[in-house]
């Protein structure tokens, strides 16, 4: 399987991508100092699509609140185990189709970008579970310390396609013990969620936030993120920050107590818009792009 590491031409940065694994990025170093959290590897993501690095969650971040869904006029029935789909303890489909998916097909690669395909149209098994007929398409470029990734939907039919995607970039500073990171994030609206991580309908302003991570432990859901917004964790010297620079209203901020880790989760919409609507969509004839990047 076929490493692709890029180096950013004015700087010691460099990534890591696997196109044959879902196009995950696996890695992000400075100087060979690994920056994202690797947890149980690349084979746990390949094996039982345990989730490290910078993964896609498409075609819906995080999880749904059923196993049927409704969309554009279409009745969407899921089976975890089945086309891609799993499952969380829960039994709830979670992360969409794509984890360690080996369909990608490479159109672009250079010193320093990298860009790379999904046709839905073409693979009856993603469409299964998600029958929009569509291109996915993903371009990575590494350049003055910042890794920026672009999404680009393309319908393929007269359907227009839901965006409910998102990623989910572990991020961890080494050498610095967690409970000394700092973490930052400008204003936003939180949600609230219930027991299972769905969100209950109630929400509440909150402030720009600037707070060591100390013991706290994070699975927070947000919306009305503006393009441009900026969110950061610090420690020893080494600050990383996520931006969210266009399409990407809803976010989740996750950092579990018992891992080095924290995610900044730039999302097109929040958890289970698929079914509860809300969402935007690609419509034929105009391709809808999203970006978000990391500086290091």
């Amino acid at each position: 399987m076929r490493v692709v590491t890029l180096r950013d031409p004015s700087s010691s940065v460099t990534a890591d991508f696997v196109p044959e694994a879902g196009m995950i990025g696996t890695s992000l170093r400075d100087g060979g100092v690994e920056l994202l959290g690797q947890r149980r590897g690349l084979q746990a993501y390949l094996d039982a699509g345990k989730t490290m690095g910078i993964p896609i969650l498409y075609p819906w971040a995080n999880r749904l609140g059923s196993t049927t869904y409704t969309a554009q006029d279409t009745e969407v029935t899921l089976t975890p185990g089945e086309n891609g789909v799993r499952a969380d303890p829960n039994g709830l489909p979670i992360h969409g189709t794509l984890a360690a998916y080996p369909g990608w097909r490479v159109t672009a690669e250079a010193a320093n970008e990298l860009t790379a395909e999904v046709d839905f149209g073409a693979d009856p098994r993603l469409l299964a579970a998600f029958p929009f007929p569509h291109v996915l398409t993903m371009a990575v470029r590494l350049a003055d310390r910042a890794l920026t990734v672009r999404t680009t939907i393309t319908a393929t039919a007269a359907v227009a396609v839901p965006l409910c995607f998102g990623y989910h970039p572990y991020l961890h500073i080494p050498g610095v013990g967690r409970g000394e990171w700092v973490i930052e994030t400008p204003p936003l609206r939180h949600l609230g969620l219930d027991a299972r991580g769905l969100p209950t309908g109630a929400s509440e302003p909150q402030s720009a936030l600037r707070e060591a991570l100390g013991d706290n432990a994070f699975d927070d859901a947000y919306d009305q993120v503006p393009d441009g917004a900026v969110f950061a964790v610090s420690g020893g010297g080494r600050r990383l920050e996520v931006h969210f620079q266009h399409g990407y209203p809803a976010a989740q901020i996750f950092a579990p107590p018992a891992e080095d880790l924290v995610c900044f989760e730039p999302m097109t919409a929040p958890t289970d818009a698929l079914r509860r609507g809300g969402y935007r969509c690609a419509n034929p004839g105009e391709p809808a792009v999203t970006q978000f990047a990391i500086f290091v």
